[in-house]
């Protein structure tokens, strides 16, 4: 059994065949979904979805590259949103310096309030960082995230930046881009984190796993980052399965 911690079945990219999706994902044994909302429409949605499926799961919180567009209403919404039993955390969030659409400043501050808002609701925080490695492992000693924890999502950075967030009381999630061919970072963590670290997620519709690059990405293919995490450590499929869906049901405190 698989669990795909950060998904967007959300995303306007499965509007056509998403119980199909769904389906696949089932087959494949991807047996639960944590879907990711981070503005308005996807929010509402990630909502819905968790309400329609009992294995799917529910993030909210608001995008750093939308950090302009997010006023106080929105946060006292999601706020109110994240007290349902089936919103498992708050993100994601963070810093993303590659867009320019949201100044450096307007997303730092915007991270530091929905760390709060995570610490008051004792949920764990979902981060996205983009070329922001410094400044988010900065505000997240600041703010003293490791009181409630969370997951460096879609894990890019070096295995020493791993060990400092490991550090924090974070988890390590590794998704497509650890089977691409010239992901060296992403294999050497892969190899060098501890299973007990790890988990595994697609973020799809992007960044789809080898030999599906380029493609639109599906939960489905999320045992394709298991294969590879499982090359790597030179261990079975099998144990990395297991490992990283107890580490995920454990941190999320999903229903068994």
């Amino acid at each position: 059994m698989f669990i795909d911690t950060h998904v967007h079945l959300n995303a306007d990219q499965y509007d056509e065949d998403l119980q199909q999706v769904i389906e696949r994902a089932l087959e494949a044994k991807v047996e639960k979904m944590v879907v990711v909302g981070f503005d308005r429409k996807t929010i509402e949605r990630a909502m819905k979805l968790a309400a329609d499926y009992e294995f799917i799961y529910a993030v909210i919180g608001w995008h750093p590259v939308d950090a302009i567009d997010c006023t106080p209403e929105d946060l006292e919404w999601i706020e109110q949103l994240a007290t349902h039993p089936k919103v498992v955390g708050i993100g994601e969030t963070g810093l993303d310096y590659y867009w320019d659409k949201s100044p450096k400043e307007v997303q730092q501050e915007l991270f530091r309030k929905q760390i709060h808002l995570a610490q008051k609701l004792k949920l764990p925080i979902i981060i996205h960082n983009r070329e922001a490695t410094g400044d988010v492992v900065k505000i997240l000693h600041e703010e003293n995230a490791a009181s409630v924890g969370g997951v460096m999502h879609c894990f890019s950075g070096s295995v020493e930046t791993a060990r400092e967030c490991i550090d924090m009381n974070f988890m390590i999630s590794l998704g497509g881009p650890v089977t691409f061919k010239n992901a060296r970072m992403p294999k050497e963590v892969a190899k060098e984190i501890p299973l007990e670290y790890l988990m595994i997620e697609t973020d799809a519709p992007y960044l789809a796993p080898h030999p599906y690059r380029g493609k639109r990405n599906e939960p489905s293919y999320v045992p394709l980052v298991a294969e590879e995490i499982a090359r790597q450590k030179e261990l079975s499929i099998d144990e990395v399965a297991q490992a990283t869906t107890s580490n995920a049901i454990k941190f999320f405190n999903l229903d068994e």
